[in-house]
């Protein structure tokens, strides 16, 4: 559908993409990983015409239509909701659409991305940048291209409107390339992950998860191989230094430098920071109970936020708030802190020091202080002595230490400011969307860093992947109402989905609904869950079936590819008898094939495990 041949790209004469050749075919699932600046937006951006390569080219098929969703983008003011996303439907040749059909894709589009029946005759103006950006989002899903490029799309979605789009986007007829520091989405939604570093890109045929395994595979041999090949450079300079001047050597000496004239430097990227280990400071000890809320009520004019709330968080406990954008959780969090008054009761506990993370957050720090220096003032004893490599994990590693923070991206601001946050003695952790401006690396850090803290946390947010493990009661917002849910993150989206099963068996049991009444295939339990009398359902046992068959034909088709690899490699080994043939061109393609071969064998033993 779309091939990139090789493609390079450069910005300031500093070289971005480096000859680098892709193939994108109809229904892929591609997720675009790579450190922040390695060149993923470049590459969407190339991809949708926006940008022009350097070198290389873009062959799509005739006709072909993309729908790209930038991270930054303009809005068109002057319009309701509902007035701009039928531009959508205006834009398309007459009578290509049905319009009622149209409208009724259109009402379930918005609605599945948060919005209620009431915003529809909103003005656009009226709406934030996050929403704005769900707006956005709406039109080009409702143009159904060929190829979706999604730029972080759940950086201003709450948890249910993220599990709309998966859905959307696994039943889209789109090919979709996705970039997304967001771990359970890109699970989720994606089959293939495609890795840009260091100018290149690394195409691996499976999810993300199993891609991590992979690449720490492949990493492990890349900086093995690079090493090695410093230190025959070392010895091979070391033997020019030494004779150089030695006549009966000239020839040896001469020999070594066409040597290394020739050799193709290897690059790898060593730097390896996501596996730096943070600590909090210790926390100072404080009252049973850092945090009770009783019959806490918070209104704007007439229209009521949330009601009758009462919950008390225990000292060292770790908990989420959820719900959809707009249902009072950053209003509960900024009345514990005080910045708004409400009618209650809401006491803070005896001792207690409260570490605040929010997106303004940003705005309080000092923009005449370079990023090192900001953190240099808050960093004690022996944290001193690693702020370089913690710099290094959120991103600001190198010269970027020295930026000053008035040049700062607001991305960038933010996490400066969870760095502060993470180094400042506290014992009531609160942070409001912590991970959004992080990449999937630095967010181990901060998580493997809360899941260490002995103090209490509070955490809004909506990145699933990232509450796993981590917290171990769920505070839901929605209706006005705060309802509490002990256990992890999956426990509570799991009772969500049984509560809503529970629902629809009582409506087909009524007299209304018959006995074929239908069930939403969006509400389906687990694959294989039992019923009340402890039997698996039909729809569980089919479903299960049909998955190990998927499994089936994907291990047959890496058997195949195996196969046709071993064939290749025989037919290289045969070649490599040859002196003639033993260049180095050769045996580079001849360890490729090998590493390919290791690699499908690796897909092969994780789906016989599946």
């Amino acid at each position: 559908m779309l091939s990139i041949e090789h493609l390079s790209i450069e910005f300031a004469s500093r070289p971005i993409l480096d000859d680098i050749s892709l193939l994108i075919n109809r229904r892929d699932r591609i997720a675009l990983v790579g450190k922040n600046g390695v060149g993923k937006t470049t590459l969407l951006r190339l991809i949708a015409g926006e940008y022009q390569p350097t070198s290389g080219r873009i062959a799509k098929e005739n006709g072909m239509t993309i729908g790209y969703l930038p991270q930054v983008m303009l809005h068109q003011d002057g319009l309701t909701l509902r007035e701009d996303v039928m531009t959508v439907y205006h834009e398309q040749p007459e009578g290509a659409i049905d319009e009622a059909r149209f409208i009724a894709e259109m009402d379930r589009t918005i609605i599945g991305l948060g919005f209620e029946r009431r915003d529809f005759d909103r003005p656009v103006s009226e709406f934030s940048g996050g929403w704005r950006m769900r707006i956005e989002l709406a039109k080009i899903l409702l143009r159904h291209p060929d190829l979706l490029m999604l730029d972080e799309p759940t950086n201003h979605l709450d948890i249910e409107s993220i599990q709309w789009l998966e859905e959307f986007l696994k039943n889209s007829p789109s090919a979709v390339l996705l970039v997304s520091h967001d771990r359970a989405f890109l699970d989720h939604v994606t089959t293939r992950t495609i890795e840009i570093t260091l100018g290149r890109i690394y195409d691996y045929n499976v999810p993300y998860s199993q891609f991590v395994t992979l690449r720490q595979e492949r990493h492990e041999q890349q900086v093995r191989a690079y090493l090695n090949q410093q230190k025959m450079i070392e010895d091979t300079e070391a033997f020019i230094e030494r004779f150089r001047y030695k006549a009966t050597k000239a020839v040896q000496v001469q020999s070594r430098i066409k040597q290394l004239n020739k050799l193709e430097r290897l690059e790898v990227d060593i730097e390896d920071t996501s596996r730096l280990h943070l600590r909090f400071p210790p926390a100072p000890r404080s009252g049973d109970y850092p945090l009770i809320v009783e019959d806490l009520r918070k209104d704007f004019g007439e229209h009521n936020v949330f009601h009758d709330v009462t919950f008390t968080i225990k000292r060292g406990e770790k908990v989420a708030f959820v719900g959809k954008n707009g249902e009072g959780k950053t209003t509960l969090v900024k009345c514990i802190m005080g910045q708004l008054d409400y009618l209650g009761t809401l006491k803070i506990g005896h001792n207690v020091k409260i570490g605040y993370f929010a997106q303004n957050q940003a705005a309080l720090l000092d923009e005449n202080l370079t990023v090192f220096d900001t953190i240099d003032y808050v960093a004690v004893g022996d944290i001193r002595t690693k702020i370089r490599d913690i710099l290094g994990a959120f991103m600001f590693g190198g010269e970027a230490s020295e930026k000053k923070v008035k040049v700062l991206s607001g991305g960038e601001r933010s996490r400066l400011a969870m760095i502060r946050l993470l180094l400042e003695p506290c014992n009531l952790l609160i942070l409001d969307e912590p991970t959004n401006h992080l990449d999937m690396p630095s967010k181990d850090v901060l998580k493997a860093a809360l899941q260490d803290f002995n103090g209490t946390v509070i955490c809004v947010s909506h990145d699933r992947d990232f509450l796993d493990g981590l917290v171990s009661k769920v505070y839901e917002f929605g209706g006005g109402k705060v309802k509490e849910h002990l256990g992890g993150i999956y426990d509570f989206l799991r009772a969500k989905k049984m509560s809503t099963l529970q629902e629809l068996e009582k409506k087909s049991n009524s007299p209304n609904n018959g006995p074929t009444a239908k069930r939403s295939c969006s509400d389906s339990g687990p694959i294989g869950k039992a019923d009340q009398n402890g039997a698996i359902s039909y729809a569980a046992q089919k479903a299960a079936a049909a998955e190990k068959r998927k499994k089936e034909k994907q291990i047959a088709k890496t058997e195949e590819e195996i196969a046709a690899l071993e064939a290749q490699q025989a037919d290289i080994e045969q070649l490599l008898s040859s002196p003639e043939n033993q260049t180095q061109e050769m045996f580079q393609k001849y360890e490729s094939v090998k590493h390919q071969i290791e690699q499908k064998l690796y897909e092969w033993e994780i789906l016989n495990e599946e």
